[in-house]
């Protein structure tokens, strides 16, 4: 078996999988909820507090691996260190403390991962993948195949949240603040193909807005496709603060109840720029493209 560890700005996150028949089957999965991207200094530097919830988190992923036996550990940090200005400090000291070596991934690298990882078993026609985290979007426009671009953008679900909300749900101008700041990051990006039909959705956000679209619309839970043009519906039905817009949060996702208006606010502007209008869900992403990219690269799996 293999465990991967993905130390992203608002979750880290522990998945072992099990290996047969050229393929990564999943075996469990922990999350902790960390929120390092609220542990980052008027420096820009991920603080010495961070540094320390960071390696409290990993030293208990370590703790269950070497309780089950399992020595095949790949360990990567997205934006949660590639965003800060101290990166290779911090690394070093997470390292050093817990004895499990991150690599830090660029925002093309987490950006390739997450499609190899979100296509694997899905069509690759024609579309756009998008992976909003707490500190990054990742975007791959792919066609037959093919990735055409791959890019991150420094917005995020939890630095949105950070920077532009002052209670727990935001109101109509900071929502406005939110898009404009990923619509001027949409605007600095290559257009030579402006319009995308479909989005593959990756990650916790758009996972968390399928589910809110299945409670709202009364899809079974099991659907996980979504009309675009929805997500601007479950924003306006969940982000007042009352109790009706507590419940569906609090029932669906609690530990995002301050992010995933905002996480859902850069998927629908991404959505509208490219003018998409179908949001398929993937049930994988950054760490299973990351792992099959490290057994092929081994020769235990083919692509």
């Amino acid at each position: 078996m293999y465990a991967v560890i993905d130390m992203g700005s608002n979750t880290i996150r522990l998945s072992v999988f099990k290996v047969g028949d050229g393929d990564i089957k999943p075996v469990f999965q922990k999350k902790i909820m960390a929120g390092l991207a609220d542990y980052v200094n008027d420096k820009g530097e991920l603080s010495e507090k961070g540094i320390l919830r960071a390696v409290s988190a990993l030293q208990e992923f370590r703790d269950i691996l070497s309780g089950i036996g399992i020595r095949d550990i790949y360990a990567f940090a997205t934006a949660s260190l590639r965003n800060v200005r101290n990166t290779e400090e911090a690394r070093a000291s997470i390292c050093a403390k817990t004895g499990i070596e991150l690599q830090v991934l660029s925002g093309k690298e987490e950006a390739v991962y997450g499609y190899l990882g979100a296509t694997r078993h899905m069509k690759r026609d024609q579309g756009v993948l998008v992976d909003i985290g707490g500190g990054s979007t990742e975007l791959v426009f792919y066609k037959d195949g093919e990735i055409l671009q791959a890019l991150s953008m420094p917005v995020g679900s939890l630095n949105m949240y950070s920077k532009y909300v002052k209670t727990l749900f935001p109101n109509e101008s900071e929502l406005r603040s939110i898009a404009r700041a990923v619509r001027t990051q949409l605007d600095g990006i290559d257009k030579s193909a402006a319009q995308y039909e479909l989005i593959c959705g990756v990650g916790g956000t758009i996972r968390t807005a399928c589910k809110l679209n299945n409670e709202i619309f009364g899809a079974p839970s099991s659907n996980r496709e979504m009309a675009a043009s929805n997500i601007d519906e479950i924003i306006e039905t969940v982000r007042y603060n009352d109790k009706s817009s507590f419940g569906y949060i609090l029932k669906i996702a609690p530990d995002r109840i301050h992010t995933i208006i905002p996480g859902m606010t850069i998927l629908s502007t991404v959505a509208d720029y490219f003018r998409c209008t179908k949001i398929h869900v993937s049930s994988q992403g950054v760490r299973e493209g990351y792992l099959y990219q490290k057994l092929i690269d081994e020769g235990i799996i083919h692509e």
